[in-house]
């Protein structure tokens, strides 16, 4: 396994439950059949902890946290499931009820904050029309608000950006910008989806470093959704790892780098930068299967390494290997070979 560099120490998260996904399926029409391109997934986010979501891209990762707001565009639409955020069923709310939860209770950062961000309104209307919206600020206290929002995510003389349009911003600024707008209404958990992609190396570790500070000083719940190991290594405190709509490894961040389990989670190490000087990087053999065309099975086993028969069969169950990990492989558990099994 390639060095990824030591972890920061963290203090362990609060045991009680913040968000608790359960049993969560959302599909699309394809070829006359719904196809599911989130199936069965059940994950949970403690409160002041951080759960990295990760996976390919086409895994699903976004499409959850869509589902999770309830923000799926039709055709799609969430088929079954729960969503409990602090106790109660996101997936039953009215949706006068879930707007109020949105921005103001669950915050989204989104990938691309040119796309995200309106560009005929300067970065501080769309940050003060949040407050607004959310009863957070009034006409005449909006605009300190605003200025001591950018200041809280390090943006330089704020109270002149204020009045600045996203097309001003540097992209690093930008994403900035949008992590004061997540946090306008202090919320109790933030989503940040792929939030540092767009960005140069230097501008995402500044990001990662605001969103790890934020996340003490504003007490938060964070559930990072990404592509990139690394940035887990840094950030996160569990990971769930995500593969073609299925969760197939969960476990705290130490234990995933150190003894990972499923091939695909193993795959997804061996291909980080970080071996010795002039090796290549080894890559996943093939490509995330399209929505529709999942194999009958593991969705992994075309490209697995190590399948065998019973993978072909039916998605395997969930095993619990160690304390707080779990896998979904038939390396594990009653069907593995006997030279496999652990």
């Amino acid at each position: 396994m390639p060095d990824v560099g030591p972890m920061p120490r963290r203090a362990a998260p609060d045991d009680s439950t913040l968000l608790r996904v359960e049993h969560l399926s959302t599909g699309f029409p394809v070829g006359g059949h719904i196809a599911l391109a989130v199936d069965d997934i059940s994950f949970q986010v403690r409160q002041r902890e951080t759960l990295g979501l990760v996976g390919e891209s086409g895994s699903g990762k976004s499409l959850t946290a869509l589902s999770i707001l309830r923000l799926v565009e039709p055709p799609g639409r969430i088929l079954s499931g729960s969503v409990r955020f602090r106790g109660r069923d996101l997936l039953t709310l009215a949706e006068s009820d879930m707007r109020r939860v949105r921005g103001a209770e669950i915050a989204l950062i989104f990938q691309e904050p040119m796309t995200a961000l309106n560009p005929v309104f300067t970065i501080g209307d769309q940050i003060g029309e949040t407050l607004l919206v959310h009863g957070r600020a009034t006409r005449a206290d909006v605009t300190a608000q605003v200025v001591e929002l950018l200041h809280s995510v390090s943006i330089p003389d704020p109270a002149r950006r204020a009045d600045d349009y996203p097309h001003q911003l540097s992209g690093g600024l930008r994403q900035r910008a949008l992590i004061a707008m997540a946090l306008a209404c202090r919320p109790s958990l933030v989503i940040a989806d792929e939030p540092t992609t767009a960005l140069d190396v230097t501008i995402q570790a500044q990001i990662l470093e605001l969103l790890r500070d934020l996340k003490v000083r504003f007490d938060l719940s964070l559930l990072l959704i990404t592509h990139d190991l690394g940035v887990i290594a840094e950030t996160a405190d569990r990971v769930a790892v995500m593969y073609a709509g299925r969760l197939v490894e969960t476990a705290p961040v130490r234990e995933i780098f150190a003894h990972p389990q499923h091939p695909y989670t193993k795959g997804l190490l061996a291909s980080m930068p970080g071996g010795e000087p002039g090796s290549r990087l080894r890559a996943v053999d093939g490509t995330v299967p399209g929505l529709g065309s999942l194999p009958a099975g593991c969705a992994f086993a075309p490209r697995c390494p190590d399948r065998f028969s019973a993978c072909d069969v039916e998605p395997p169950a969930a095993t619990v290997v160690a304390p707080h990990h779990e896998v979904r492989c038939y390396l594990h558990g009653p069907a593995a070979p006997a030279e496999d099994r652990h």
